[in-house]
């Protein structure tokens, strides 16, 4: 099997990539940093995330659409333009000394409007520039680059904060994109084209291949589930931690050791190739129930933290192999659109967790909507073996044409 990073297109693709994603890294401890300074104000900063969030939402089943209907290396492109502009613009804002509130959430609005065009393309990029065979690996060598920015990321912030203002952050995020638009232009990415029909037809016809294969439906259920949990627990966890379970250092330490589990479980998806991917995905999902639970019962420290560390890395391996199971099963011409579904329902799910978290540990403490979060999580992943699409979704056996190993459910083509 070829390495993929000994593919032209690929090495390109995960260099831009690789910078981008470590510029995004440095991004929110800056904006939320420099907004804070700027406002003295939660709520204002609330707002400026609010702007980010919303149009993504909004626009992710339209950048399906855009996806599946032009090459993802020409709306990558066009993407990573516009969101160079918008961080170097919010970058000198913030290096003017007098930012102006409306324009960097305006600026944010606009990038997260490209972010929304922009996620979809990431699964038709990386099965445009690589073969079948070779895919867990390329999916594996991009979840360690994003594990490894969680780590660097907020450290590069740091020192940017500290010596030079959170103004560089954004010139630097700028930078990188700038950096991938010039490597994307110079890549070839297969694509197959689909006929042109209305907005609604293709959105129909993009959802009727998620909701036609339970293995992918039912997964996104119990993602979506543990996005919520996340939520919870990044909402919840500071205060834990900062009235009684070590102090804030030890939260800076858990989300440290957190980042480690997910580069951990990265590396390791490249090397281990399970029978039944899709199963073995959404167990190491299903890991999640262990930080949470023993944050929720006061165990010891560093017990919960070596559980977060394993729960992380169970995420860290889920990626690369959903997404690698993902890649392989839908059709190429609606790669995009499927994909947008998926980010939709997970970010759906994140501002739920953050709304009735608070709510909840108003009414009966911390330690019941941490515990509740973590039994749900833990139900939800290992609950879809129950699933008989899941427990059979795997490759084909030596011998058996292309398309026997496919799970029950799965329509022609899939």
């Amino acid at each position: 099997m070829a390495h993929p990073l000994r593919t032209r297109s690929f090495r390109l693709l995960f260099i831009g990539r690789s910078l981008s994603m470590l510029g995004d890294a440095a991004i929110p401890a800056a904006l939320t940093l420099a907004v804070y300074l700027a406002t003295g104000s939660t709520g204002k900063l609330a707002l400026v995330l609010a702007c980010a969030m919303v149009p993504k939402l909004l626009l992710l089943p339209l950048g399906g659409v855009v996806g599946d209907r032009f090459n993802a290396r020409t709306v990558a492109l066009t993407t990573d333009l516009v969101r160079c502009a918008t961080q170097l613009f919010v970058g000198a804002e913030l290096l003017s000394g007098t930012p102006a509130l409306w324009q960097i959430a305006l600026a944010e609005a606009v990038g997260g409007a490209a972010g929304a065009f922009a996620m979809p393309t990431s699964s038709p990029l990386i099965r445009g520039t690589v073969e079948e065979s070779a895919l867990l690996r390329a999916n594996s060598l991009m979840a360690v680059v994003s594990g490894a920015a969680r780590l660097g990321g907020p450290a590069v912030a740091g020192v940017l904060i500290l010596t030079a203002g959170p103004g560089w952050a954004f010139v630097l995020d700028g930078a990188t994109f700038a950096v991938s638009a010039a490597l994307l232009y110079v890549i070839d990415v297969r694509h197959v084209p689909i006929p042109r029909r209305s907005l609604l037809s293709d959105l129909k016809e993009g959802w009727s291949e998620v909701r036609g294969r339970d293995w992918y439906w039912t997964s996104l259920v119990a993602h979506a589930v543990w996005n919520g949990a996340s939520a919870t627990l990044m909402t919840l966890g500071p205060a834990l931690f900062l009235h009684g379970e070590g102090g804030e250092g030890t939260w800076v330490v858990l989300l440290q050791t957190g980042a480690a589990g997910v580069l951990a479980g990265s590396l390791a998806a490249g090397r281990v190739r399970p029978r039944r991917p899709v199963l073995a995905a959404n167990l190491g999902g299903a890991l999640y129930v262990l930080p949470l639970c023993l944050l929720a019962a006061h165990a010891p420290v560093p017990v919960s933290l070596a559980a977060y560390g394993v729960a992380m890395a169970g995420l860290g391996f889920l990626n690369p192999v959903w997404e690698t199971a993902v890649q392989s099963a839908i059709p190429a011409h609606t790669l995009a659109r499927v994909t947008s579904y998926d980010w939709l329902l997970s970010f759906a799910a994140m501002p739920l967790g953050y709304a009735l978290a608070p709510l909840a540990a108003s009414v009966r403490g911390a330690e019941v909507p941490l515990a509740v979060a973590g039994l749900l999580t833990g139900a939800a992943c290992a609950g879809t073996a129950a699933v008989p699409g899941v427990r059979r979704f795997g490759a084909p056996a030596a011998g058996e044409p292309r398309g026997a190993g496919a799970p029950a459910g799965t329509p022609a083509g899939g």
